[in-house]
C-alpha cells in the first residue's frame, strides 16, 4: 500500500500557527534536557514573558528553571524584538511572577544573523540592552513605578547575558527526532517491526486470565477431555486451537512492545479500544457455548473491525486483531462463557 508523501518537516513547522509552535517546542524540550521534572506551556494573555518552561526542580518557577521563549513569525526574530521579551521578564523578575531564569532560550525557524552576532557576545549584548532600556517607551517598563524601572535596569546590569540562548529549526528538528512524537508529526516512513514474538513453552503468568477463560470454553465443549492444561494438550482440537490462540496472543504482544519502544504512549491501547467496540457489540448476542462466542467474535475482529488512522494502524495484522481480543480477555473487557470465569 503507498501512503502519500508528506512535506519536509521544516515546511510543516514553518507551517505552523503560534498556538500549535508552542506546542511543538514543549515537545522538543525534553530532548534537549531530560532533567527537567516538568516541561509547561505558558504561552496567551498574562504570561509575563514565559511560552514554555522547563522546571529543573519541584519548585517550578521559585527554583531553577528555563524559559523558551517561541516567537513565530514570518520574518527572521530580530533583535529588536528579543529585547522586547528581554524587558517583559526582567520586569517579571522585579514583580515578583517568578526568578531569574538560569537559561532564556529563543525559539524561532528563523533566527536572524544580526541577533546570533549580538547575543554571541553577551557583555555588548547587556551593554546595548541597557541602551534601548533607558530609553524605551515600552510600556512594559513605562508602567512601572521608578523605583521597580531602577530595579529593572540594576538587575539587568548585573545578570549574565550569556544566559541568553538563540536555537533554530535545524537543531531543533534533530533533536526532536530523537524522541516518540517525531514519527507522530513528522514520519511517512514505515518503521521495520520486529519479527513476531512466539509463545513459550511454558504458559507466562502475564497470559493466565486468558488461557483461563479458553480452559472454560473448552470444558464447556468438550467435558473433562479438555478441563486442564495437559488434557487440552492431548484433545485433538483443543490443543490445536488452544496453540493458535497463543500465537495470535503474542503476535498481539509483540505489536504492543514495538508501539511502546517506538511511538508515545497510547497507540496500542487505541487498537485495544477499536477492536473492542466491534467485539463487545458481537460478545453480547446471545450464544448457547461460550466456543461459539468466542469463534464469533475473533472472527468479526480479524475481518470487520476497523482501526483509527494512526501511525501504529498500518502495521496491525490479521492476527494482531484475534490476538488483540485475548488481550482484551485477560483485562477482563471480554468473556467467553456466560457463567464468567473461573
Amino acid at each position: 500500500m503507498q501512503f502519500p508523501s508528506m512535506p519536509s518537516p521544516k515546511k510543516i513547522v514553518f507551517g505552523y500557527d503560534p498556538d500549535e509552535f508552542e506546542e511543538f517546542v514543549k515537545e522538543w524540550i525534553p530532548a534537549l534536557n531530560p532533567l527537567y521534572v516538568r516541561v509547561e506551556r505558558h504561552g496567551g494573555s498574562g504570561d509575563h514573558g514565559i511560552d514554555v518552561a522547563g522546571y529543573r526542580t519541584p519548585q517550578g518557577l521559585e527554583g531553577p528553571w528555563d524559559n523558551y521563549q517561541c516567537k513565530r513569525y514570518k520574518s527572521a526574530l530580530s533583535w529588536s524584538t528579543a529585547s522586547a521579551e528581554m524587558r517583559k521578564m526582567f520586569a517579571g523578575v522585579v514583580l515578583g511572577h517568578f526568578i531569574l531564569p538560569t537559561q532564556y532560550v529563543f525559539v524561532a525557524p528563523a533566527i536572524a544573523r544580526s541577533l546570533r552576532q549580538t547575543l554571541a557576545k553577551p557583555s555588548e549584548a547587556r551593554a546595548s540592552f541597557l541602551r534601548g532600556l533607558s530609553g524605551t517607551t515600552d510600556e512594559v517598563i513605562t508602567k512601572l513605578t521608578a523605583d521597580q524601572q531602577l530595579r529593572v535596569a540594576e538587575l539587568a546590569e548585573h545578570t549574565d547575558f550569556a544566559m541568553f540562548v538563540p536555537v533554530d529549526m535545524d537543531q531543533m528538528l534533530a533533536q526532536h527526532k530523537t524522541t516518540p512524537l517525531w514519527a507522530t508529526r513528522f514520519s511517512d516512513e514505515l518503521r521495520e517491526r520486529p519479527g513476531i514474538m512466539q509463545p513459550p513453552e511454558q504458559h507466562d503468568p502475564g497470559e493466565a486470565r486468558y488461557v483461563q477463560q479458553l480452559m472454560q470454553v473448552y470444558a464447556e465443549r468438550w467435558g473433562d477431555t479438555a478441563d486442564t492444561l495437559d488434557r487440552i494438550a492431548q484433545h485433538s482440537k483443543a490443543g490445536e486451537h488452544m496453540h493458535r490462540q497463543r500465537v495470535a496472543f503474542y503476535s498481539a504482544e509483540s505489536l504492543r512492545r514495538f508501539a511502546r519502544d517506538a511511538y508515545p504512549d497510547g497507540h496500542f491501547d487505541a487498537v485495544l479500544d477499536d477492536v473492542h467496540v466491534v467485539a463487545v457489540e458481537v460478545s453480547d448476542r446471545r450464544f448457547e457455548l461460550g466456543w461459539d462466542r468466542l469463534q464469533a467474535v475473533l472472527a468479526a475482529a480479524a475481518g470487520a473491525a476497523g482501526l483509527t488512522e494512526t501511525v501504529l494502524s498500518r502495521y496491525v495484522r490479521p492476527l494482531d486483531r484475534v490476538g488483540v481480543c485475548h488481550h482484551l480477555a485477560n483485562d477482563n473487557r471480554l468473556t467467553w462463557c456466560e457463567e464468567g470465569g473461573i
